[in-house]
């Protein structure tokens, strides 16, 4: 499944990612990349952008970026 289909609330492993090398580079500079667990905090009305969290840090994604990215959704705690 891709971020953007996820809810607020929602927990996922990062799969893979689709982005080119630069996108790729850049959201490695965030700390997303492939194993690593995010939560999304936030999302527009339209779903335009995104917060996520991934350890201590909140990213915001274009709809188009978390598009890029494959995850694994995680059961609720």
């Amino acid at each position: 499944m891709l971020l953007n289909k996820l809810h607020k609330g929602d927990r996922a492993v990062i799969a893979k990612l689709h982005a080119e090398k630069t996108l790729r580079d850049r959201f490695a500079s965030f700390g997303i990349m492939r194993g690593e667990e995010i939560v999304v905090k936030a999302c527009s009305l339209a779903k335009q952008t995104m917060e996520i969290e991934i350890g201590a840090t909140a990213v915001a994604l274009r709809a188009e970026e978390a598009e890029q990215i494959e995850v694994k959704k995680l059961p609720e705690k």
